[in-house]
């Protein structure tokens, strides 16, 4: 299919948000901000400096950590952490420190791993002491923020209206949509902080950009193809967690979305199949796994519903993830087919260092199911 012209989409046209100048005086010891951040804006970075206003020292929670880079999530979590200090005045970057959060479908460990965090950060400062500062609800990793930290005082101190603040997606979809991305930088000079907008600019050089726009337009084009639908789509999917002898299977993918990532075989809802039979023929499809089916099916463990709204860039998508653990017989022969460029057998002792080249959640299903993190 013959990818659509670019347009230009509009995005709202916010002024530069001035300098917040610190009081001398601040009234708690620590204050909590969360974000995406990706990147941030002069809108994020004013919402920072009015935490570091009302706090003597600042923790900044940064969401949608250790995933692999894709068009919603093109900065890693250090990226934007030098990006924000980069922005800041000198003299108020000792005074942050920066927490990855990792966002999973288990919204109890997603709080726990907050709280864990902060504790260490901030010294066991107990949750009533915490300042937690925060624009107007909206994105995921803000209400996780509300949850972990339901006893601390809560200031709603957004820096911009929400009617005016920037839409972050919007903004991006500006960047990608062009074929040169430094023009399109120029052209949002006013949505970023100089000092983010120098450190894009060098982002650029590195060689991500092209890969993310190219998926970029894979999404939309996906998009496209629902927007006559006369209500939202969702999707329903299914994927096969297969165990052998310590190793897993997986797939690395031929197509956008997730060119070249990891994934775990899988793929969506055929209308004549159970969920099993969808399951069993993906796992066929992708791997040519040579087992009977009867075989397979015998070997099933456990069946885990992943339904987090924005679990997939592709929009609304429900997954239905199946657990098969074949035991401690020989790797059966696979080979790479349909979707997937390649099929390979992966020691489990070795997932927990391939976090960042992993499809959408895919990681996190396997850690479901295989407690590939520490609890």
């Amino acid at each position: 299919m013959t990818a659509p012209t670019p347009v230009s989409p509009t995005v709202p046209t916010v002024p530069t948000v001035p300098t917040i100048t610190p009081r001398p005086t601040r009234s708690a010891a620590w204050a909590v901000c969360c974000g995406h951040y990706q990147p941030p804006t002069v809108a994020d970075i004013a919402l920072i400096q009015c935490a570091l206003q009302h706090a003597r020292q600042v923790v900044v929670g940064l969401g949608g950590a250790y995933q692999a880079r894709s068009p919603r999530q093109p900065l890693s979590w250090g990226e934007r952490a030098d990006l924000i200090l980069a922005a800041l005045p000198e003299r108020d970057r000792t005074r942050l420190r920066f927490l990855p959060l990792r966002e999973g479908p288990d919204a109890a460990r997603g709080q726990a791993d907050w709280r864990a965090g902060l504790a260490r950060l901030t010294q066991s400062t107990p949750a009533a002491e915490l300042l937690l500062v925060l624009p107007s609800p909206g994105e995921r990793v803000h209400a996780l923020c509300r949850q972990a930290l339901a006893d601390s005082p809560v200031l709603d101190a957004a820096a911009l209206p929400p009617a005016q603040a920037p839409n972050a997606a919007a903004l991006r979809d500006a960047w990608f949509n062009t074929d040169n991305g430094l023009q399109a930088l120029n052209r949002l000079s006013a949505q970023w902080p100089a000092a983010v907008l120098h450190g894009l600019r060098e982002w650029h050089g590195q060689g991500h950009y092209e890969a993310l726009r190219t998926e970029w337009r894979a999404l939309r084009q996906h998009r496209e193809l629902w927007s006559v639908a006369p209500y939202p789509p969702v999707f329903v999917t299914v994927d096969a967690v297969v165990l052998c002898a310590g190793h897993v299977l997986l797939i690395r993918r031929g197509r956008a979305p997730g060119l070249g990532l990891l994934a775990v075989p899988g793929g969506f809802l055929e209308q004549d199949d159970t969920l099993l039979q969808s399951a069993l023929r993906e796992l066929q499809e992708e791997t040519r796994l040579g087992l009977p089916e009867a075989e397979l099916a015998a070997a099933l463990r456990g069946v885990v519903v992943l339904d987090a709204p924005e679990r997939s860039q592709r929009g609304r998508t429900i997954t239905h993830a199946h657990h098969f653990d074949l035991g401690q017989r020989p790797l059966p022969a696979v080979q790479g087919d349909d979707d997937a460029r390649e099929a390979l057998w992966v020691p489990v002792a070795d997932l927990a260092g391939l976090e960042d080249q992993f499809f959408d959640d895919h990681f996190m299903m396997l850690d479901h199911f295989l407690g590939l993190l520490p609890r």
